[in-house]
């Protein structure tokens, strides 16, 4: 296999209630996901085999998810608020058709939106991992 097509691919948002509803952020043009990261710890000792360095693995991050939007205030103002709060919200990248999905509860870190004068109203956000993501395997 070559590889898959990205179009369709959506970042969601949790509502935050009891029975949780996500929905899609609209005009997502581009989605970059969790980037999982972990620490290791250097156990490399004087009778280390051969003389090779030796790690273990330590604590995992779940690093940043970032996305771009074709801007528009009306539908995307809305998550100033997440910028606001200081309690992690439920998001989730949905893989297009039947792929699967990775969740996750993350702070938005950055807002960043752009009016150039010779193109389109454009965001770019970032999100800060908290926790565990859950990634659901899809057919």
């Amino acid at each position: 296999m070559a590889g898959l097509d990205a179009f369709g691919t959506q970042l969601q948002r949790g509502d935050g209630g009891g029975s949780e509803v996500f929905t899609a952020i609209a005009s997502v043009t581009d989605i970059t996901p969790p980037a999982l990261e972990r620490n290791t710890h250097d156990v490399t000792a004087h009778d280390s085999p051969d003389g090779w360095m030796e790690y273990i693995g330590g604590l995992k991050d779940g690093g940043e998810v970032s996305i771009d939007i074709n801007y528009d205030p009306r539908e995307h103002d809305v998550l100033v608020g997440d910028f606001n709060d200081t309690e992690p919200r439920n998001y989730k990248v949905v893989w297009p058709g039947s792929l699967g999905s990775w969740a996750f509860a993350a702070i938005l870190t950055g807002f960043a939106p752009e009016a150039p004068h010779d193109d389109k109203l454009a965001a770019s956000l970032t999100f800060k991992v908290s926790g565990k993501p859950t990634i659901t395997t899809g057919a």
